[in-house]
């Protein structure tokens, strides 16, 4: 019996002691107090310390935040020309607006029936509109306020050929110069197709 209780003894002993350890660290460990005096930032504050007042502000000046003004000014506009005195409408006693809307719908129905926008400068979409497409339809109506001039352009009710920007095979903006007559200006008139 005195060798059973010996041998249990022997074999329970290892685990019991290893489990001890295990749920209580070794006495022998430094206390967290000591580790926080040696930690980077407190060394790296003693030998800020040895370094003369010129250096630290040196290297403060290199991390400051720099003037917010800077960052949170007001965007400036686009640049874009101010217009200039407009000119009556010539072609149409219809409002602007309504024509290019009207020159958008024209557009989209051609778009409709082919699977795409017209494509190239203005005299061929404007070929491509009045007919000469597959099935030979016009899309251009007189009564829409949709008028050519003499070169084959679609124009604008000032009398200016429109601006056709294509953006992929089914958008496409439309740009009208506007009262003044001139591209790029304040008045212009831009609807996307």
């Amino acid at each position: 019996m005195k060798n059973r209780v010996l041998a249990a003894v022997i074999l329970i002993l290892p685990f019991g002691l290893f489990f001890y350890f295990w749920r209580h660290p070794a006495a022998d460990e430094k206390p967290a107090v000591e580790t926080a005096k040696s930690s980077p930032a407190s060394t790296l504050a003693k030998e800020l310390a040895a370094v003369p007042p010129q250096t630290t502000a040196l290297i403060a000046s290199n991390f400051a935040a720099p003037p917010q003004s800077v960052y949170y000014s007001k965007p400036s506009p686009p640049a874009v020309a101010p217009a200039s005195t407009p000119a009556p409408l010539e072609f149409t006693n219809l409002a602007p607006e309504i024509v290019v809307e009207n020159m958008r719908r024209a557009i989209h129905d051609y778009g409709s029936m082919f699977g795409g926008n017209p494509v190239g400068i203005n005299s061929e979409i404007t070929s491509q509109l009045s007919g000469d497409n597959p099935k030979h339809i016009n899309f251009l109506k007189a009564e829409a306020g949709l008028r050519l001039n003499a070169s084959g352009e679609l124009i604008d009710p000032w009398g200016t050929p429109y601006f056709f920007h294509q953006l992929s095979g089914t958008d496409m903006e439309i740009h009208s110069a506007g009262p003044d007559r001139i591209m790029w200006t304040a008045d212009d008139l831009v609807l996307s197709e």
